[in-house]
């Protein structure tokens, strides 16, 4: 719709502006280089080195890079590998609505059920009772995404500790989606599973270099899960896309040996987000600033009481600028009149989407 009506595009999650040239100059020297077939299954053994350092780095926890990572083709194909190696007919699967779209129908494939626990706006906070009210004996696996998109709230090291007490308490394996995590403000703090041993020890981490590294188009990401879990993901992985993009994961191992380039991320992203809240402070939409993400929920009960699916469809063609209505995310698509808008956009488009808004 953004194309068909020329609209400024704040929807889809990606960045408008380019990579790092110096990263995208690795690239063309790995092909030069001759570094263009087929990469081992797991990954490239150094860009698989570098993740394990950069987690040692971070969390102070070490996965082996030959047993314990995976490089995929983006996060997306980690987290469909994750639930198809371990989920099977009837076994239920608790995630948290507002949720990433594609884990509703991978579930679905291998005959599980998704069981939704829905985070209330404005805060999104977990109601952990609630999550065990939900357990059964068919629970099987719990997914968290956390910087959450699309809120952009991030799971305190109190909640980490109460999903550690309640996926040991009833057996749980758990899927964690950190394809954020280098994006957070405010001084706040990412809590990764790979944190706390008893979930480190029944989790998988998947991540993504293209959310990382302004290259959502390279589909380039990973996943980390102690030995005995990244057996039987690799036993999937093997058989749907072997191997992914080698010249890449050769760029991807140099270029992570500059930890600036990712630890840099989260000043580079609040200047943005900051930017875009301070335009529209004037506006009529409500904004509670997010915790991480590059995006930004906006409350527009101010303005109108339509749905939010009518209401974007309404700003994309009568005001050319495109959001996301969040009811697609929510469990019985429940509407909290509130909109998502992607910030990793140049400032010029920050500052042209503003005066849109504000126009409201």
């Amino acid at each position: 719709m953004a194309a068909d009506h020329k609209a400024i595009n704040l929807s889809q999650g990606f960045p408008n502006f380019e990579s790092d040239p110096v990263l995208i100059e690795l690239v063309c020297k790995a092909m030069r280089d001759g570094h263009n077939q087929y990469a081992p299954m797991p990954g490239d053994l150094k860009l698989r080195e570098a993740i394990s350092q950069k987690t040692q780095r971070l969390h102070q926890v070490v996965y082996d890079p030959a047993t314990e990572i995976t490089v995929t083709a983006g996060a997306t194909q980690a987290i469909f590998t994750a639930i198809a190696a371990i989920i099977h007919k009837e076994d239920e699967v608790i995630i948290f609505t507002p949720a990433y779209d594609c884990y509703e129908p991978t579930i679905k494939l291998f005959g599980g059920k998704t069981i939704p626990v829905q985070l209330r706006a404005p805060s999104y906070t977990v109601d952990w009772e609630a999550v065990e009210a939900k357990i059964t004996t068919k629970t099987k696996l719990i997914i968290v995404n956390t910087p959450h998109n699309p809120s952009g709230v991030i799971f305190s090291e109190e909640d980490m500790l109460k999903l550690q007490h309640v996926a040991e308490k009833h057996n749980l394996f758990v899927l964690s989606d950190e394809v954020y995590e280098h994006i957070i403000f405010d001084g706040n703090t990412h809590y990764s599973v790979a944190r706390f041993p008893g979930l480190a020890a029944r989790s998988f981490i998947t991540a993504s270099f293209g959310k990382t590294f302004h290259n959502t188009g390279w589909k380039m990401g990973y996943c980390m899960a102690p030995n005995s879990l990244m057996s039987e993901f690799r036993k999937v992985h093997q058989y749907t896309v072997f191997s992914v993009n080698s010249p890449m994961q050769t760029a991807l191992a140099a270029y992570l040996q500059t930890p600036e380039h990712y630890l840099g991320l989260s000043v580079f992203y609040q200047q943005k987000r900051d930017l875009f809240l301070d335009l529209i402070s004037d506006s009529r939409f409500k904004a509670i600033p997010s915790e991480g993400t590059y995006f930004q929920m906006l409350d527009f009960s101010d303005i109108t009481q339509e749905s939010d699916v009518t209401f974007a469809e309404r700003l994309t063609k009568e005001n050319k600028i495109a959001t996301i209505p969040t009811s697609v995310f929510n469990a019985n698509r429940e509407d909290f009149k509130q909109i998502r808008v992607c910030f990793a956009k140049t400032n010029d488009t920050l500052q042209k989407a503003a005066a849109i808004l504000n126009a409201i």
